[in-house]
């Protein structure tokens, strides 16, 4: 068989159907266009064999401006399932949201310069599921292809930390020889994000004691005045192996009033699983403390959702064949470690190898500056077909 290279795909179809799907709004909470961008994913997901299913999101909660857990709505996830009685199977994962709204001003693509498209997600990560798509398309061309099955999995989350999706992402990977997501590259130059630390966004609602500012302060209890204690209480524990970050604190009302409902938000990225655990069991001594120190009350919502991700010898063994296959086609693939999140960090929790960067070329994202370097979109679906013809061939048994 004749080895595949970027001539072998359409770079202008692939180019066409990253702007139009760049052009159906997809924020995590813009159900409707999550609705139509579904509908015309498995419509082109369809040109590969295999049965394609919507699948519901798992219920999530949130923590409202007044302190109260609601539900919080997500659109369905897409997974299609190609010979899935296979003995090695292997799972790629992308997801269909973005983290523009619908009402953000960024919505449509412009050409920044020849070869240079900008629009909400063509990097991150329309681009990527074209990638995706038409490697998948090639591979399915190619002789041998009968012995390989895989999962593909498309989510409508993954900008919030797939918490409607995190069981599915499980369910997924258990079994799965390797794993590939098509997050963009770590760099414009095409690295791949290496070992990545872990996220946790948490919300502590303090309840304290309302009461006249002038007349009676004193018998009130000001759980503004608690947050904040606890926010610079926590500012503190911010060290190599954590960064901690407060980042909004909601509550008040008139300023003759002392405040009784305050919300502290704040974000955490441990570099290890036992960094995650001694905040965790710290997290609730400091709060213990707030309550005797202020005489408040709180509760704490959330946790670390996305685990760190290190490196093992099986995800290494995984990153060399992507470089030696990125080097058959005269392409240098590097690789960095990273501060940023994915779905890749629940694959690896699950003990399944992965590389997470597969996506194309681009940068500036999550801003609307965001960016696709178009001649990548080939560029990378003949790197991962030469990946998957590889695992096809055993390369990783």
């Amino acid at each position: 068989m004749k080895p595949i290279t970027p001539a072998d795909f359409d770079q202008d179809a692939m180019l066409a159907q990253v702007i139009a799907w760049s052009k159906i709004n997809t924020g995590t909470a813009n159900l409707d266009g999550l609705a139509r961008q579904i509908d015309v994913l498995a419509e082109a997901f369809s040109a590969l064999p295999g049965e394609i299913e919507y699948v519901e999101p798992a219920p999530v909660t949130v923590v409202n401006t007044a302190g109260e857990e609601v539900e919080k709505p997500h659109g369905k996830h897409m997974v299609l399932r190609v010979r899935p009685t296979a003995n090695r199977r292997i799972l790629l994962t992308g997801h269909m949201d973005t983290v523009f709204p619908k009402d953000y001003f960024f919505q449509d693509v412009t050409w920044l310069e020849d070869g240079v498209l900008g629009g909400p997600g063509v990097a991150d990560m329309k681009g990527g599921i074209a990638v995706m798509l038409h490697a998948l398309m090639a591979f399915e061309r190619g002789a041998g292809s009968g012995s390989l099955g895989y999962d593909v999995l498309l989510n409508s989350d993954e900008e919030t930390g797939s918490l409607a999706s995190a069981d599915l992402i499980a369910e997924l990977a258990r079994g799965k020889l390797a794993a590939l997501t098509y997050e963009p590259a770590a760099l414009p130059d095409g690295t791949l994000a290496h070992a990545r630390g872990g996220s946790g966004n948490y919300s502590v609602i303090i309840t304290g004691q309302s009461a006249h500012a002038g007349r009676n302060p004193d018998d009130g209890r000001n759980a503004i005045v608690a947050a904040a204690d606890l926010a610079v209480k926590l500012k503190a524990m911010h060290c190599p192996d954590i960064s901690v970050n407060p980042a909004k604190i909601e509550g008040g009302s008139a300023n003759n009033v002392v405040p009784d409902h305050a919300i502290l938000r704040f974000n955490i990225r441990p570099q290890s699983i036992e960094a995650g655990e001694k905040f965790e069991r710290d997290l609730k001594e400091l709060v213990a403390q707030i309550e005797r120190a202020h005489e408040v009350s709180t509760h704490i919502h959330g946790g670390v959702s996305r685990p760190p991700k290190p490196v093992d010898d099986k995800a290494q063994k995984l990153f060399d064949l992507v470089r030696e296959c990125g080097e058959e086609l005269g392409q240098t693939i590097k690789w960095k470690s990273t501060g940023g999140v994915c779905d890749g960090n629940n694959i690896a929790a699950c003990g399944v190898p992965v590389v997470d960067t597969m996506g194309v070329r681009g940068g500036s994202i999550h801003s609307p500056e965001e960016f696709m370097i178009t001649d990548s979109l080939a560029e990378r679906a003949a790197l991962s077909a030469r990946v998957i013809g590889r695992l096809d061939e055993g390369a990783l048994s």
